[in-house]
């Protein structure tokens, strides 16, 4: 049995020496699958390799055991099974009707089917009441629906994301976000997404891959991989982490082994008690039903979570105890 898409010894760089080293990946159908790394680590170029927008160098990409050509190959670019949204939209007709743009991938050899399928796919991204509004008249996070629905009327295997909510309002990507992940437990759809954004791929992906300098430095499931990141770049991704050297560690209390020491600020706390208040509470920041706390001792800075609002203010004396800690 062939596997359902498979990248194999993939390599693509550009004259900057930009994009993917020698990449094997297997993707599993009906997850989420998210893509992360730093600015220039390849994200977008695996994901249009993957998809057939770009073609290698070496290796290749497979789907269901079939080669995926690239545009030397074939004259419009793109895997037939799949299709790919991007945070840009230019396909969109701006004077035309959400409907309109959305039935318009539909042929029109059956129209009860095409209206159908239409209103199938606006209801499943909540869109149905925009139906009559022309895309001009919508918000960035409701054009970026009609692009995902135009990508899926046509029953797409596989459906590749690359930065899909960078132009979201964070109120409307929530609900963006339940909407996909709703479509792919109801159909079945493989989703591959490219993200920045840590809050988007922990509350989404069921897979998380991890790309350095072009190469896939970690990968498995978001929580395992924000628990237990194995490279420091790991965890800097996913979240504005404590890193010290030895020397720094040592003034939070931790006899490190290796170069550096990382920390969540979830992994700190505060007490009040008497004994060794040795770090200034420098900045309170509101965080809604959290505050973030940056402590100061002896120049090194320490973000702490705080659950109990107003607990503290600039200036206080307080002691940290530390849950837990990794080195590298």
């Amino acid at each position: 049995m062939s596997t359902f898409l498979q990248a194999k010894s993939l390599s693509k760089l550009f004259p900057d020496g930009l994009g993917v080293k020698s990449t094997d990946l297997t993707i599993q159908p009906g997850q989420v699958t998210a893509i992360i790394g730093a600015s220039g680590s390849g994200k977008s170029t695996l994901l249009r390799l993957m998809y057939g927008l770009l073609s290698p160098d070496a290796g290749e990409v497979r789907f269901k055991g079939e080669k995926v050509w690239g545009p030397e190959v074939k004259l419009i670019p793109g895997h037939d099974s799949m299709k790919m949204v991007t945070q840009d939209n230019d396909d969109l007709n701006l004077f035309a009707k959400v409907w309109d743009n959305v039935a318009s991938l539909m042929p029109n050899t059956n129209v009860r089917e095409k209206e159908d399928r239409s209103e199938k796919v606006l209801k499943q991204l909540n869109m149905l009441h925009l139906a009559n509004h022309r895309i001009t008249d919508l918000s960035g996070g409701e054009r970026q629906r009609v692009a995902i629905a135009r990508a899926l009327i046509t029953h797409p295997e596989v459906l590749l994301l690359d930065e899909p909510f960078n132009q979201v309002d964070t109120s409307f990507r929530d609900g963006l976000q339940e909407d996909i992940r709703q479509i792919v437990k109801d159909t079945g759809l493989t989703v591959i997404m490219v993200s920045h954004d840590p809050a988007e791929v922990l509350s989404m992906a069921d897979m998380l891959l991890v790309l350095k300098e072009g190469e896939i430095i970690e990968s498995g499931h978001p929580k395992k991989v924000y628990n237990d990141p194995k490279h420091l770049y790991t965890a800097q991704l996913l979240t504005n982490c404590n890193v010290f050297n030895r020397e720094q560690a040592e003034l939070c209390g931790i006899h490190a082994h290796k170069q550096y020491v990382m920390l969540y600020p979830e992994w700190a706390e505060t007490t009040s008690s008497w004994s060794r208040k040795i770090w200034t509470v420098k900045k309170v920041l509101f965080k809604g039903f959290y505050e973030e706390l940056l402590l100061e001792n002896n120049g090194v800075l320490l973000r702490v979570l705080n659950g109990q609002a107003e607990k503290y203010i600039e200036g206080d004396k307080v002691n940290v105890k530390i849950g837990r800690y990794l080195e590298y």
